[in-house]
């Protein structure tokens, strides 16, 4: 009899641990409601005491599976057209809620709550919605490991603070998100809180820690009956008008003044697959990006891609086997498409496993081209989902011109080997002819990757071959004629004491062969990092390294420190070091060393005022005599004024002390919803010179010898 007992516990103990096993992938049901909650952050509507609500949050970072030390309830409910969702947001101590009336996209520093949503369930994609707690917005969309925040949407979010904590509501309308046309319908979803002064993020569901932070795998199905789909359609106008003025014999005098009229339009063909259009579409960028440091460099910098009609279903352009310093950093790089003057986008899902995108532009080249008048770009992308988020899929990239051509093919995939291991691979050949050349050069860009990543420990292990003739014009490629084998550990811990919360140490090995020179590289580093308590983050690293450029092989040795915190609501910091063996870029190389030095500090007095200051140095001193070649200091000053979640003002400064420039920017921006927009622009260039004897001199005063005004206002018309 009692031998029986311990059989019979186990037993049960068994059947509990299926039961809740089965729990966490249970739907959840919303409240279907009649009644629509007015979205005023009150959350006294009667449909959220009837709908049902989660809040055994856990944190993911920077540790799993721990009770959040605030507690938080979420709530969710649906009309036929709309998704609602309402959170109240526990806090201990109010007064340290960090929040500002900031404008779109700029809350990840706050605290916020988030929505992350698989619309399809099929763990290829995300949306995710972040709301701070006075209900401004940030959203983005990711697949493929990659989290792309310039996405924009339109949704409606409100949120207050009060004495227990604070409250948001949202309203996702079903025309701004893509979903199966089925009945139900089935999404997935993990709820997300950050709260800023404790440096912790916890979800709902909570997250597997075998899995470690893939939220793609570990979301919860969300039932959706009897939901209308109504066909989008949408209309984009804009206009934008720009007058540009540059130094003519010491007077300013308009050099260019233009205006423009364009239209935009946005076809539902069914709820998950969407036709974009354009004609003389403005693809202009608002704000200028923030200067680099674009001496001494071998390659091109990177700038990222923010015009609004490239953004939606850019995630699906990412691809498997992108790991550290890859060559290849996009197979798409749509800024390569410079000033378009049509452009057609279809983008969705083709049945239910099978996702695309394409993309046609007519691209007009500067008149001082020798490719001719345009270039016609050519770009379809094809995903097939397989089980959990493992998929395969295909690539086409095409650049033609009159006399001339690349095009890129080839496939990708991801496979889960089990929950906390990934297996990808990249496979593209390239053909390149030149402008008016007789010769096609035919090139490959070959790449696998393995992936394991838990609480405790992370292992990267990856092979690529990239050959010398590999070429790509509508991508973005650095380095060519080379083969790379890399491989990462990185064993995480959990100190049990209050000074050192984790403690990540990550050893790198890389060899690499240099095929164009038949020579070997290779790069040893080790990095340590520390979660420490008041949201402070630390970094140090060592690297032993070599480089061959020109035939020749150099050092490339380096170590690195940096530190940063959110020491208070108010103040951020980061600040960096480096010093490092370098080269002399050039015909006739060298070996250097120097210095790399990055400082930012941000204020935020009020709720809505907030101000940035970052420096950026960097210096060359030759090895041989230690004669300094350059040094090159960018400093950057940001004020901005938010009136309301609407309206800023902003103002920039920034200095460039390698060519001497100053630059001032003056921006006015009203969003109310993306696409119904309205920007103010005035910008100047200061340099050093004067006119003097029908010459310019250099000066010891700057004198303005740019200004720029610009103004731009759209439309969006939602049916």
């Amino acid at each position: 009899m009692f031998r029986k007992r311990p059989m019979l516990k186990a037993l049960i103990f068994c059947q509990i641990s299926m039961l809740f096993a089965q729990d966490t992938k249970q739907p959840f049901l919303p409240y279907l409601t009649a009644v629509p909650p007015i979205i005023d952050g009150k959350l006294d509507d009667e449909v959220w005491g009837k709908a049902p609500s989660e809040s055994n949050f856990k944190t993911w970072y920077p540790d799993y599976n721990k009770d959040m030390k605030e507690k938080t309830v979420v709530h969710y409910a649906y009309d036929k057209e709309n998704l609602y969702f309402a959170f109240k947001a526990y806090d201990t101590e109010p007064t340290k809620i960090k929040s500002s009336i900031s404008a779109r996209d700029n809350t990840k520093s706050d605290d916020w709550i988030c929505i992350n949503l698989d619309t399809f369930n099929d763990q290829q994609s995300l949306y995710s919605f972040y709301v701070n707690p006075l209900g401004i917005q940030s959203d983005s969309r990711s697949a493929g490991g990659k989290e792309d925040e310039n996405a924009d949407f339109v949704w409606y979010s409100v949120g207050l603070i009060n004495e227990e904590g604070y409250t948001v509501e949202v309203k996702i309308p079903l025309k701004s998100i893509r979903f199966s046309n089925t009945n139900p319908v089935e999404m997935g979803v993990i709820f997300e809180r950050h709260v800023s002064r404790q440096a912790e993020l916890g979800t709902y569901p909570p997250l597997d820690p075998k899995q470690g932070a893939n939220f793609f795998t570990q979301t919860r199905p969300l039932l959706y009956e009897n939901i209308n789909y109504s066909r989008l359609f949408e209309i984009l106008p804009a206009v934008t008008y720009g007058n540009l003025k540059t130094l003519d014999k010491g007077k300013l005098s308009s050099s260019d003044n233009q205006g423009d009229l364009s239209i935009t339009t946005k076809i539902g063909i069914t709820s998950n697959m969407i036709f974009d259009g354009t004609l003389n579409p403005d693809f202009s960028q608002v704000e200028a990006d923030a200067g680099q440091v674009d001496f001494n460099q071998r390659f091109a910098l990177f700038f990222p891609e923010k015009r609004s009609f490239f953004l939606e279903g850019r995630e699906t352009f990412n691809y498997a086997g992108n790991i550290l310093a890859n060559p290849l950093v996009s197979v798409v790089h749509t800024r390569n498409i410079a000033n378009p003057t049509v452009g057609l986008k279809l983008t969705g899902k083709a049945s239910n496993n099978v996702t695309i995108s394409s993309i046609y532009a007519i691209d007009e080249l500067p008149d001082d081209s020798p490719e001719g008048g345009e270039a016609q770009f050519g770009i379809f992308r094809a995903k097939k989902a397989l089980s959990n988020d493992s998929y395969v899929g295909t690539y086409y990239t095409g650049r033609e011109i009159d006399s001339g051509f690349n095009r890129v093919v080839g496939s990708d995939g991801l496979f889960r080997i089990n929950p906390s291991s990934t297996i990808g691979y990249l496979g593209l050949m390239s053909a390149n002819n030149e402008f008016d050349s007789k010769k096609t050069n035919n090139g490959h860009f070959l790449s696998a990757d393995y992936l394991y990543g838990t609480r405790d420990l992370s292992i990267i292990g990856q092979v690529f071959d990239i050959t010398e003739d590999f070429e790509t014009k509508t991508g973005f490629r650095r380095r060519r004629g080379i083969s790379r084998v890399v491989g990462i550990i990185k064993p995480k811990f959990y100190p049990k004491t209050e000074k050192i919360r984790r403690v990540d140490i990550s050893g790198l090995f890389a060899y690499m062969k240099d095929n164009i020179f038949n020579d070997n590289e290779i790069y040893e580093a080790c990095i340590i990092r520390l979660i420490l308590p008041g949201n402070f983050k630390y970094m140090i690293r060592y690297n032993i390294a070599e480089e061959i450029f020109q035939g020749i092989k150099f050092d490339k040795n380096a170590f690195e420190t940096s530190l940063s915190s959110q020491l208070t609501k108010k103040f951020y910091f980061r600040t960096s070091y480096k010093n490092s063996k370098r080269i002399w870029y050039a015909s006739q190389p060298y070996q250097g060393h120097g210095n790399d030095l990055s400082a930012s500090i941000t204020y935020q007095p009020t709720g809505n005022i907030f101000s940035s200051l970052d420096l950026t140095y960097t210096d060359f001193f030759r090895e041989d005599n230690s004669k300094k070649e350059f040094d090159y200091i960018i400093a950057r000053s940001r004020i901005t004024y938010q009136l309301n979640r609407y309206l800023f003002v902003r103002g920039v400064v920034e200095f460039d002390s390698f060519e001497d420039d100053l630059t001032t920017d003056l921006l006015g921006s009203f969003t109310y919803i993306p696409g119904t927009v309205m920007h103010f622009g005035y910008g100047s260039l200061y340099q050093k010179n004067k006119w003097q004897d029908n010459q310019y001199v250099q000066s010891d005063h700057y004198i303005e010898t740019k200004r720029g005004l610009f103004f731009k206002a759209s439309y969006l018309w939602r049916f």
